[in-house]
């Protein structure tokens, strides 16, 4: 049991970062990252018209095809005024792409929510909940050294790492359009650049604060047993 338990920790340990990633890409995923983004004073304009108003109605659904499970139509429906498509086939593939990676992630954010909530429950219960905080502590720290390591790496060279990425998570180069098209006049390469600097900094500041108030919990309990 006691080698069980070691292992049940170290799975703990290891899904925090998971958690604390995905969980920052979760709040990206919303209306409300973007609508500070487009307000950034740095944020670049779109030299082929289209308006910050324009930019949050469209990217808000492209936001919702990603979290809504709707088919490709979802999105290749839609058309400017003048009855142009909004996306070409590119995009729209691209796009298909993207929802399928945001749907296990989000499944693999959750799954790991409720393993960690389960296995807190267990170690309530009998009794080895500063073990279980010890284990939050070291996800925690764990979580520092990756997402600072990824920091430097973005300040270094963010392109290096854009492009990194999306040949990890996508096949060929389906994620390459031209300026003109409207996956990059809705997201240009300022907006990803941001968007990783704050999953970033929220997932560190989560592990730093984890870290510090878990570890700091768990010390405490076991001083008072050593005490006692």
């Amino acid at each position: 049991m006691k080698f069980v338990k070691q292992c049940t920790q170290w799975l703990v340990t290891t899904l925090v970062p998971v958690i604390l990633v995905l969980g920052a890409v979760r709040l990206l995923l919303t209306p409300l990252f973007v609508q500070i983004e487009y307000r950034m004073p740095y944020f670049p304009e779109d030299s082929y018209g289209l308006t910050m108003q324009d930019r949050l109605h469209w990217s808000k659904s492209a936001l919702d095809y990603l979290l809504n499970g709707a088919g490709i139509e979802f999105l290749g429906d839609l058309a400017f005024e003048d009855g142009v498509p909004l996306y070409n086939e590119r995009e729209l593939n691209h796009m298909d792409d993207v929802q399928v990676v945001v749907e296990a992630a989000m499944r693999m954010l959750y799954a790991s929510m409720i393993v960690v909530v389960l296995v807190y429950i267990w170690a309530r219960r009998s009794d080895w909940i500063w073990s279980y905080r010890q284990a939050l502590a070291r996800g925690g720290w764990l979580t520092v050294a990756l997402l600072g390591t990824l920091m430097v790496a973005i300040v270094l060279s963010f392109d290096s790492l854009f492009i990194t990425f999306h040949k990890i998570f996508f096949e060929g180069e389906t994620w390459i359009f031209l300026y003109s098209d409207t996956l990059i006049r809705l997201f240009p390469v300022r907006f990803w650049q941001d968007a990783f600097i704050t999953v970033g900094g929220l997932a560190l500041f989560g592990g730093a604060a984890l870290g510090y108030f878990a570890g700091r919990s768990s010390r405490a309990k076991t001083g008072s047993l050593m005490h006692d």
